[in-house]
């Protein structure tokens, strides 16, 4: 039977040493079969990151500008982690109430300096495996990320990604990249709405976060952004091979940062955008025969930690929704606009308060990584 139509298998030696054929655990090949397991990232030890010109590309400027007392810092565990935490323990109850195996990575200080030959830096957080992860089949592959703060993230990790290679997984790692200077854009400032889009980063290096990849079976959907280059999507398109086919998203967003707030696919034929940030005219035309469902307004929420200024992350975090099929969808409990388009749409919203956690990078697409859906490796188009 080929890949098409059966989950991954490998032939590994039992605690005998005689050879058994077994499904792989590491299974996922789009967002939206049933979900099985998933890791799901953590905040003990997060550590506000250290003021960076990289950073400017993708956070809100006053944030940045607060960086240059704050970065380096813990983040307080009261104000901020605390609540947090309640609201991951919210959302873990439901993903195992729904049948789905949750995973974690170890517990990491990330307030520990650290340093290669070129430069030093404290570290962030593991709140956000997606942004770090990409599984394509049976092959988790570690992505070279463009934040010197989060260059040892993947470390947490390793641990939990031994035992799924131990168990068939294909385990990749993209080539690490220095991260030297001259590949920020020392004199970068955020364009304003009439300039055309620029980039802090150049092509010097090759880079990429995965979560500015989202994967509906052998055709792959990534944008260009201040953390993801082309060089990073050639790479991964060139590593992936003739299987699969990887088409690039234009963004009209003037700190473009991970796919997941812009282009959302929710099934087979179905994808939800951004109306911002997206021209459907210019969606790729292999998308022609989807529907194309056009996000509500995210609901404006004000309250929290710092009042909300401390959050790296869009308002648009409201599309940041975890599918666990093609019926199911958690999504952010106090956006209600978002459930009701869900519902119109013929999902059933499960909402969670996630608000808390957005302070550190995202919600539940982000605070996630598939490890294991039911499905196989199918063309939708």
């Amino acid at each position: 039977m080929s890949v098409a139509n059966k989950l991954e298998r490998d032939i590994i030696p039992n605690e005998n040493g005689v050879s058994i054929t077994t499904e792989c655990v590491v299974n996922s090949y789009n967002e939206w079969d049933l979900l099985e397991e998933v890791v799901v990232g953590r905040i003990e030890g997060a550590s506000n990151p250290p003021r960076h010109i990289g950073l400017l590309g993708c956070i809100p400027e006053d944030l940045y500008n607060l960086l240059l007392f704050a970065g380096g810092y813990r983040i307080p565990r009261r104000w901020a982690i605390e609540p947090a935490q309640k609201e991951l323990d919210e959302f873990i109850h439901i993903l195992e109430s729904e049948g789905v195996k949750v995973r974690r990575p170890s517990i990491t200080d990330y307030h520990r300096k650290f340093s290669t030959p070129n430069w030093s830096s404290r570290g962030f957080c593991g709140a956000c495996p997606r942004d770090c992860f990409l599984v394509i089949g049976n092959e988790i592959i570690e992505a070279p990320m463009s934040w010197r703060s989060r260059y040892f993230e993947r470390h947490a990790y390793y641990s939990l990604f031994k035992e799924y290679f131990e168990q068939g997984a294909k385990w990749t790692s993209a080539p690490k990249p220095p991260l030297l200077d001259s590949l920020y854009d020392k004199k970068y400032t955020i364009p304003k709405k009439e300039e055309p889009i620029r980039y802090v980063i150049n092509e010097s290096e090759v880079v990429f976060d995965a979560a500015d990849f989202v994967r509906c079976g052998r055709d792959i959907f990534v944008t260009k952004s201040n953390v993801t280059n082309d060089a990073g999507i050639n790479w991964v398109r060139r590593h992936l091979g003739e299987q699969f086919q990887v088409h690039i998203i234009e963004t009209k967003s003037k700190q473009p940062m991970h796919i997941d707030t812009t282009f959302v696919p929710l099934g087979p034929g179905k994808v939800m955008i951004n109306p911002k940030y997206i021209d459907v005219d210019r969606l790729p035309s292999i998308l022609k025969s989807w529907d194309v469902l056009v996000a509500p307004e995210p609901a404006i929420i004000t309250g929290g930690y710092l009042n909300g200024n401390a959050s790296l992350c869009s308002t648009w975090l409201s599309m940041n929704v975890l599918l666990l099929d093609e019926e199911r969808v958690i999504c952010e409990k106090s956006q209600e606009p978002t459930i009701r388009a869900l519902k119109d749409w013929g999902f059933k919203p499960i909402p969670c308060n996630f608000m808390s956690y957005n302070i550190f990078g995202g919600a539940f697409h982000c605070a996630t990584l598939d490890i294991r859906r039911r499905g196989t490796l199918q063309s939708y188009f």
